[in-house]
């Protein structure tokens, strides 16, 4: 019963925790005062239409699920906390690096610094070289003809990201969970603290997810390969369910994170298949006319099975990020407080379930790796 109280507390605080993030784009600029009577209630009357545009729920959703330069505690930038990140670019004139903080603000909203004679730009948190000359209508930044593209080149960026940031906070969780784990196995006795919370865990994917789905005893040297991949995202997957510093990134929920796990189950995959899973794939067992056809298909399928593990787990974990954030925005949304107590009902019904989608992704992916490696590697009376 106490356990259940404080689970419920934490999502509670948690959902607290939403509020200022999701507060803090939703500034209402005053008018000048008006002297007359008429041009006042003219002026208020554009104020509250102003407010009521002002909120942007799909910029505000999409600002909080992007990866970033800085941690964004509360406020505005002016007036709010703000934590800098390192940016480390490798530009024309060599390594250069300072915080983010160091970029300030233009009026088409882009960013710009200089260090070392080379000057550079952040907009939509993406770093490019700025322009030597601004011109009249966006400052640093050059459009093309879609005025949606930026024709301006780009440093190579190395910077220390909010998802960076977060990757290596994970691993240095899992470095000391896991080495926690071994010691207390070093030296021997029963099992207790985080070994014995680790010891079924680890088990469990050994025995559920590894050996039942890579015959004979070659299911050991992938089980250090399944471990850190099941861990690795249910880790950042419960990470990203903490909306405050450092636990704020989304990680699991880009794109491109999800696209390197896929990227190394193909290439585990491939690597460890034998001989008969590629005579399947270029010497399919049917006629010889139907080559043509099936050999094509055959390669498509050994690319779309990881492709499908990426987009499931980025499309899961960014959803869910999405309602969360859309059910609190929507105290704002309507501009009332009485809206407030159904939004955080939804929004701590939805952690829970998220909570469970933490793990059930981790399995997912981790199983599906399994299954794939072992179909690759079949026996060989198969």
């Amino acid at each position: 019963m106490r356990c259940t109280a404080l689970l419920f507390w934490v999502s509670f605080m948690l959902v607290l925790a939403y509020t200022p993030l999701i507060a803090q784009h939703d500034h209402s600029h005053e008018e000048e005062p008006q002297h007359s009577e008429h041009s006042a209630q003219e002026a208020h009357a554009a104020e509250d239409t102003h407010s009521e545009e002002e909120f942007d729920i799909t910029h505000t959703v999409m600002h909080h699920i992007a990866d970033a330069h800085e941690f964004h505690a509360w406020g505005d930038h002016e007036h709010g906390f703000t934590l800098p990140l390192p940016i480390i670019l490798w530009t024309d004139q060599g390594l250069v690096s300072f915080l983010s903080s160091a970029f300030h603000h233009n009026d088409d909203g882009s960013v710009v610094v200089e260090r070392n004679g080379v000057r550079v730009v952040k907009y939509h948190e993406k770093i490019y070289y700025a322009l030597e000359e601004p011109n009249d209508h966006h400052a640093y930044i050059e459009y093309g003809e879609d005025h949606a593209s930026v024709l301006n080149a780009k440093p190579l960026d190395f910077s220390i990201t909010k998802n960076v940031f977060s990757l290596l906070l994970s691993a240095l969780i899992m470095l000391l969970i896991f080495g926690s784990t071994a010691a207390k196995y070093k030296f021997g006795g029963a099992p207790k603290g985080i070994a014995g919370f680790m010891e079924p865990l680890i088990l469990f994917v050994r025995d559920e997810i590894a050996r039942p789905n890579i015959e004979g005893e070659r299911y050991k040297k992938f089980v250090p390969y399944l471990l850190t991949l099941f861990f690795f995202i249910w880790v950042n997957n419960l990470i990203g369910l903490i909306p405050i510093f450092p636990f704020s990134a989304n990680l699991t929920g880009n794109i491109s994170v999800t696209l390197s796990l896929a990227f190394l189950t193909l290439l585990v995959t491939n690597v460890s298949a034998n001989g008969g899973y590629w005579k399947h794939i270029f010497m399919p067992p049917v006629p010889l006319w139907l080559w043509p056809i099936l050999v094509p298909v055959e390669i498509i399928g050994v690319l779309s099975k990881p492709f499908a593990l990426m987009i499931r787990l980025f499309a899961n974990i960014t959803a869910g990020h999405i309602i969360i954030l859309s059910l609190t925005s929507l105290i704002f949304l309507f501009g009332t407080l009485l809206v407030a107590p159904v939004s955080v009902l939804f929004v701590l019904f939805m952690n829970f379930i998220e909570l469970l989608v933490a793990a059930l992704q981790a399995y997912i992916f981790t199983l599906l790796t399994a299954l794939f490696i072992g179909l690759a590697s079949p026996a060989e009376h198969h």
